[in-house]
């Protein structure tokens, strides 16, 4: 009797078919607070996003290069909680797979090229605040708009190169059961997708960024010397504040890209590639979060952003003027 009441219990993801990979057992109190929880983690990601896609897409001020990057960014960060998050989401929740052996491809090629994107512009942002703040004189020779656009497509089109050449070479994965897609990356793909997505951006973000506070540090101690012979107290006193808010957001960029980033990929060189344990899962929706995270980072920092929410949810970006 006990057997016969365990398989009325089973559930399956294809009923109709004998392969089928058996269906999480969950309350309808946990659906419901999982599904709640992440659909609001979606539409958070989406929402701060698609505010930094409007806000520079409208206004034309900020039509910068630097604003450049930070769109490409938010596209990418766009697309993982439009439609990474609740695909994830269901496929954790429910256990199952439901879109065929097909989608499954293409979701792991939309999940690598929205990753690959996000981390790339990333870089760039450093490289483009490393110019700005350590050769300001050469920065409008070196860094223009046109040069900007072509860079970003550039990075699109090599991150969706690398991600479909890994998804091929995996093409001929065969699953344990009917209603799974996961990916079974050989070793020496997740030694080079370490190297290439984690390691290479992660050394030229942190250098970068050490590099450009060093330069204000030494700017500010020329300032201070002029201080105490009484000139340029205002601009001194300025630049000092400046100082100590662009420590603290490049402090927050590193350390929130190294949080969310590390144990990914940590994970990542491990064996058991399939993430089928809880740690597994969180590890891999802390990158999943740092998408929602760019945009504080990244955009709400500054008060052109600010200014541009308040114009966007009062409407007034419809009037005229």
């Amino acid at each position: 009797m006990a057997n016969e009441t365990e398989d009325h219990e089973t559930q399956y993801c294809f009923p109709a078919i004998n392969s089928s990979c058996i269906k999480g057992k969950r309350s309808i109190h946990e659906y419901n607070c999982m599904y709640l929880f992440f659909s609001v983690l979606s539409a958070w990601t989406v929402f701060l996003n698609l505010l930094v896609i409007i806000s520079i897409s409208h206004f034309k001020k900020l039509h910068t290069q630097t604003n450049l990057l930070i769109l490409s960014l938010a596209v990418a960060d766009l697309l993982v909680g439009l439609i990474v998050m609740p695909i994830e989401a269901i496929r954790l929740i429910e256990k199952c797979w439901y879109l065929g052996d097909t989608f499954c491809k293409l979701f792991s090629i939309i999940v690598g090229l929205c990753f690959s994107a996000s981390l790339s512009n990333l870089v760039l942002i450093a490289v483009d605040r490393y110019v700005a703040v350590c050769h300001p004189l050469l920065y409008p020779q070196k860094i223009t708009t046109v040069r900007t656009v072509i860079i970003v497509c550039l990075c699109w089109f090599c991150s969706f190169t690398y991600i479909v050449a890994m998804v091929i070479s995996m093409s001929n994965r065969k699953y344990a059961c009917y209603g799974e897609c996961t990916l079974m990356i050989t070793f020496a793909w997740r030694i080079t997708d370490v190297v290439i997505s984690f390691l290479f951006p992660c050394t030229i973000i942190v250098t970068l960024y050490v590099r450009i506070f060093y330069v204000a540090h030494q700017q500010v101690k020329v300032i201070n010397s002029l201080v105490k012979f009484g000139k340029c107290v205002t601009e001194g006193s300025v630049r000092r504040k400046s100082e100590s808010k662009a420590a603290q957001t490049l402090g927050i960029i590193v350390t929130v890209y190294l949080f969310c980033w590390i144990p990914y990929f940590i994970l990542s060189l491990n064996d058991n590639t399939e993430m089928t344990s809880i740690t597994a899962y969180i590890l891999l929706w802390m990158s999943y979060i740092n998408s929602g995270l760019n945009p504080l980072i990244y955009a709400l920092f500054y008060p052109w952003f600010k200014m541009s929410v308040k114009h966007i949810i009062t409407l007034r970006i419809f009037r005229p003027a």
